[in-house]
């Protein structure tokens, strides 16, 4: 059912006891991390290699949480050869995309 998160993985962060919590830290999440990560075009056109690596290393804790271990990988390998990581960073707004519409469907059927 999903291709990147992994609900066992989420429950076993935040536990599954909470409900109103666990959507809050989803939520956050979405609105936080991953549009942060979306929003890198600038970053790259500018080639702001520092904001793209602190972007990256900040949203890799979060990408554990909800089981996306291939995004988080691509996050690293972004991290590690920043001047030559444009490719990941498309693979990456792929996986965003993804995410997203899980985790929206994770929510839902909370």
């Amino acid at each position: 059912m999903y291709q990147l998160i992994s609900p066992q993985t989420i429950f076993q962060y935040f536990g599954d006891d909470d409900k109103e919590m666990l959507q809050e830290m989803i939520q956050i999440i979405l609105d936080s991390n991953l549009q942060d990560l979306k929003n890198m075009e600038d970053l790259y056109a500018s080639n702001d290699w520092g904001m793209i690596k602190k972007r990256c290393h900040k949203a890799k804790p979060s990408m554990s949480y909800i089981g996306a271990i291939q995004t988080r990988k691509i996050l690293e390998s972004i991290e590690s050869d920043l001047e030559t990581s444009q490719d990941k960073f498309s693979e990456l707004k792929e996986h965003i995309e993804i995410i997203e519409k899980e985790l929206q469907t994770f929510l839902e059927s909370l």
